[in-house]
């Protein structure tokens, strides 16, 4: 991924991890996250939030909620495997590895743990049978994605 404009080089001072607080595994890695030692600080932001929204304003928050994003305090974006890399690379006890997933080869194996997580998010292995958003929206392995906001329970949604 190529980094924002103006950001090649900057040095990454601080990242701002924005992950899905509707997702269980997102949560459950949030959490473990918060127990590592770091090299560079992390704060952890739910994805597509207010805040979240405030903070990054020209952001594509629709992506955000469906593939990891980083973000650097230089204005650099990271999304899916290269989200992961920097975040490894930030934590005191991951930082041999995340030098290891920078390489070619390791880039394929970070990119294929990615596909894995998101293959299990999607298929409501992970702490539930089913995937939900704060938006109205949710995922059902075998029915597909089906809106559930309010005015849905007796099976009809007024159209927006």
């Amino acid at each position: 991924m190529a980094p924002a404009p103006g950001t090649a080089g900057a040095p990454v001072r601080r990242l701002t991890v924005l992950y899905d607080a509707e997702c269980s595994l997102c949560t459950h890695v949030r959490d473990w996250l918060l127990r590592q030692p770091r090299l560079v600080p992390l704060e952890l932001v739910p994805a597509g939030s207010d805040e979240a929204r405030r903070r990054f304003p020209g952001l594509d928050h629709g992506t955000s909620l469906e593939e990891v994003t980083v973000v650097g305090d230089a204005g650099q974006v990271y999304r899916g495997a290269a989200a992961w890399i920097v975040v490894l690379w930030a934590l005191r006890e991951h930082r041999p590895l995340a030098h290891r997933l920078g390489t070619p080869a390791g880039a394929k194996l970070a990119r294929g743990a990615v596909l894995a997580a998101a293959k299990w998010r999607r298929a409501g292995r992970w702490g539930g049978n089913g995937y939900r958003r704060a938006d109205g929206w949710v995922y059902e392995p075998g029915h597909g994605w089906m809106y559930t906001g309010p005015g849905c329970d007796d099976g009809t949604c007024a159209t927006r």
